[in-house]
């Protein structure tokens, strides 16, 4: 049983024991459905414009974040790999001048940060650009909120900018994130283009579903005045 529940301890499922969040689920599905559906649409649209028009190489030197993902065997999985290329590519183009792999346990013996760095580090991994590991993390929420205590200056208050190197499906949600906590995000696709097959149509539906829950939330919390809700992702 503890193995079929898994996948439930990561992600948006972690928090349905929590009220506030399963209230903004409520209110969500009634909004979308008041609406007869077009706020889904909106958020739909916001993902896939966000994965169909993303770059690969930042604008500028930068800092780079590089999402991981759940790992197989203690290795990269297919859409982390992805990643992990892209981040390199910009890396080894001088369009990095620090990296920041994030991602806890997952499962395995090691974090998706550690596996990261093994497999950047096997592939060749530019000397002069410094690889950080952000290592106690379950979710993009929670990989946000260390890498902003780790990237903080030395006064705690100013933040570097910051390009988000992710699959393309996952980049309207880390963005959104980013922006709530304050930070000056540019997104970066890991895949060259937009993939169009059936897994990654289902990933931006799902994903375009965790936005509108998420964002529809904070603004209910603002409506209503409820401090601790809008605090979770501040």
């Amino acid at each position: 049983m503890s193995g079929l529940l898994k996948p439930l301890r990561r992600g948006v499922w972690r928090y349905l024991s929590d009220r506030d969040i399963l209230l903004a689920a409520l209110v969500t599905a009634i909004v979308c459905v008041a609406s007869l559906g077009l706020l889904y649409v909106v958020h739909a649209v916001r993902v896939w414009r966000l994965a169909r028009y993303s770059p690969v190489v930042a604008a500028r030197r930068d800092t780079l974040l590089i999402f991981g993902r759940r790992l197989v065997d203690d290795r990269p999985e297919h859409d982390f790999i992805g990643r992990l290329t892209r981040g390199r590519d910009n890396a080894l183009a001088g369009r990095a001048d620090r990296v920041l792999l994030l991602g806890g346990l997952s499962g395995g013996s090691i974090s998706e940060a550690e596996a990261g760095r093994r497999w950047l580090t096997a592939e060749g991994w530019p000397g002069d650009v410094p690889l950080l590991l952000e290592q106690m993390s379950i979710d993009s929420l929670e990989n946000l909120r260390h890498a902003r205590e780790l990237l903080r200056d030395s006064a705690g208050a100013v933040l570097p900018p910051v390009s988000l190197v992710t699959s393309r499906y996952h980049l309207a949600r880390c963005m959104y994130l980013a922006r709530r906590l304050g930070f000056e995000a540019s997104p970066i696709g890991a895949e060259e283009r937009l993939p169009v097959n059936r897994r990654y149509v289902l990933r931006m539906l799902m994903e375009a579903g965790y936005l509108m829950w998420i964002d529809t939330g904070m603004r209910w919390a603002a409506l209503i005045g409820n401090h601790r809700m809008a605090a979770r992702i501040s």
